[in-house]
């Protein structure tokens, strides 16, 4: 049966691409974005479909909708975007969960949270089990993030035991694929971008440190099945890819896939960036029967490929 579907964040990088799976699985969405680091261009496409419907609104203020399903993505998700105004950042996280609990108490409907692998911040376990409590600097320049998802997890684990809601949280990994921002400073965008205009690739440190890349396709057909399991799986579950590799070896992955002659370069490391980053996903396959399927240069060709078509447009519009 279809169901109307909010998504928060709907805009954004991973809001879009699930909004477009809600309307190939023939659900009603109500894609909600306050456009801070949400795109138009995003769900240019969407906006003509006749189940779609796009709301200007910040979650920060209550929301009053009749929906079965809520998907909370709303929060900037890269530093550069998270750290421009931290105290936003947080009220986002928090007082945003607060709002979509309320909204799904009242209308008793299921909502999954968008939590992440930095509530683990820099993890002293790897790879990083749901059972791990983290290794989080509760004052740095990353916590507004970091500590606003690990206080709504808090209030989503609250709300069922204190009002019986049936709750979801998934806690992202590393994603990456089309829509990417192109300011958003995250490593795949930074490296591709750099490759395509012949840049030097900067890499933080020594690049040792190390990251697990999700396609974006494979996150949401999670996400989804995580959605339509029953009332006792709650969470919190990780996604991710399990395939673990340096950010040295990922920008010369991608200077291959892109031919490109940049060289790399090396500047300080960011404070409290995490040294490894690596989800177990044992209970994802069990619970949700998911892995990702997506091979890592075959996202990547994808990714470089919408890059170098956006790069185009923006040369023939100059």
């Amino acid at each position: 049966m279809s169901k109307r579907v909010l998504v928060t964040g709907g805009a954004g990088f991973l809001g879009s691409h699930l909004c477009e799976a809600l309307l190939a699985r023939g659900q009603e969405v109500l894609c909600v974005d306050n456009f801070f680091t949400g795109r138009r261009a995003n769900i240019a496409h969407l906006l003509g479909h006749p189940r779609f419907e796009l709301l200007r609104h910040d979650v920060t203020f209550p929301l009053y909708v009749e929906v079965d399903e809520i998907y909370n993505l709303a929060c900037p998700a890269s530093p550069r975007h998270y750290q421009h105004d931290p105290v936003q950042t947080t009220k986002t996280s928090v007082i945003g969960a607060i709002n979509m609990l309320g909204l799904a108490k009242r209308t008793k409907a299921r909502i999954l949270q968008a939590s992440t692998s930095e509530v683990y911040g820099d993890p002293e376990v790897h790879p990083q089990v749901e059972g791990y409590w983290g290794r989080v600097n509760p004052i740095g320049p990353r916590s507004c993030y970091d500590e606003g998802k690990r206080c709504a997890e808090t209030l989503f684990f609250d709300y069922r035991r204190q009002h019986g809601l049936s709750i979801k949280v998934m806690r992202i990994f590393n994603t990456y694929g089309p829509r990417m921002d192109v300011d958003d400073g995250r490593v795949v965008s930074n490296f591709v971008l750099q490759a395509l205009r012949g840049e030097d690739i900067t890499l933080y440190g020594e690049g040792a440190q190390t990251r697990s890349f999700c396609y974006v396709d494979d996150l949401v057909a999670a996400m989804i099945a995580l959605m339509a399991t029953d009332d006792a799986v709650t969470g919190p579950i990780n996604v991710g890819n399990p395939h673990e590799l340096s950010i040295r070896d990922l920008a010369e992955r991608v200077i291959a896939l892109t031919g490109s002659q940049s060289r790399l370069i090396h500047r300080p490391m960011p404070a409290d960036d995490p040294r490894q980053r690596r989800p177990d996903i044992t209970q994802a396959k069990a619970a949700l029967g998911w892995a990702p399927s997506t091979a890592l240069d075959e996202g990547l060709s994808r990714t470089i490929a919408y890059f170098r078509e956006l790069l185009a447009k923006e040369a023939r519009t100059a």
